[in-house]
């Protein structure tokens, strides 16, 4: 396996396979390799694990011609996962979800503890793809100082993807919340242009918070990637009751989404200070 895989949460669900699928289309844009990962509790189901991960391998090579390899460990999901991005350098991770109905609303909630501990962005996803290419990718611009990390993480995606780049944002009623906005859509507009992205800029106007605003806009043109930021230092009552970004994650029109965790480290770099 070669520096900086995507990595792929394998469970055997039907969204895991939506997730290799998405994979695909990734690794072979940024001609990297895919790596299923499955976690286990304890050691003596690693082999079991292994054999039957490695027969879903086996019919991928037979049925694709493409070749994935496999992460099988022991510990916690929440934590493991993490440590495998970290240790693999990994440069994606996509993962499937389910929506919000019923009992699924909790898988959207551990989905959400596992993305909020990642350096690299988590994608998500709960359909098959729509397209063989990203063509449109929405990038929400809100009044945060956090909120310019995407611009790194827009860079690092148009140097694989022949994709168009929508800045999103709402003209709120606040006057320092609209100056905060218009600040970070002028930053936007300038770190694209000056690194001849591909982009346009969207005022969203209509009825519903910005979330609802932004999936609405990235139904009707079709988007294949939502970029959004995951709240720093998330607190413990979110992952129960459904932080903003958990609604954008498990978001009804099964939008795959990108989730970016805050950074210090890619503001000091991206020059944001």
């Amino acid at each position: 396996m070669n520096e900086k895989p995507i990595l792929v949460p394998w469970d055997f669900t039907d969204k895991a396979e939506y997730a290799l699928q998405h994979a695909f289309i990734y690794s072979e844009l940024m001609n990297v390799d895919i790596a299923l990962v499955h976690i286990v509790k304890k050691e003596s189901e690693i082999k079991e694990a292994t054999d039957k991960i490695n027969e879903k391998i086996s019919k991928v090579k037979k049925d694709t011609g493409r070749t994935i390899f496999s992460i099988v460990r022991e510990g916690s999901i929440f934590t493991a996962i993490t440590e495998l991005i970290e240790e693999f350098e990994a440069s994606l991770a996509i993962m499937g979800t389910h929506g919000m109905k019923g009992l699924q609303k909790i898988t959207g909630s551990w989905a959400l503890k596992v993305i909020t501990g990642s350096k690299c962005p988590f994608i998500v996803v709960q359909d098959s793809p729509k397209h063989k290419e990203l063509k449109n990718i929405i990038v929400p611009i809100d009044f945060s100082v956090e909120d310019k990390e995407k611009l790194v993480w827009t860079k690092f995606l148009a140097q694989f993807l022949p994709a168009k780049f929508h800045l999103t944002y709402v003209d709120v009623t606040d006057p320092i919340v609209k100056k905060r906005t218009k600040a970070n859509v002028v930053v936007a507009s300038k770190y694209m242009s000056e690194r001849n992205i591909e982009y346009d800029i969207h005022k969203l106007e209509g009825k519903g918070d910005f979330s609802a605003l932004v999936l609405e806009f990235a139904k009707s043109i079709d988007s294949d990637l939502v970029m959004i930021m995951t709240t720093k230092n998330i607190r413990f009552q979110d992952y129960i009751l459904g932080a903003e970004e958990q609604k954008i994650i498990a978001n009804e029109f099964k939008l795959p989404i990108m989730c970016i965790n805050p950074r210090e480290d890619l503001r000091k770099v991206g020059g944001f200070n």
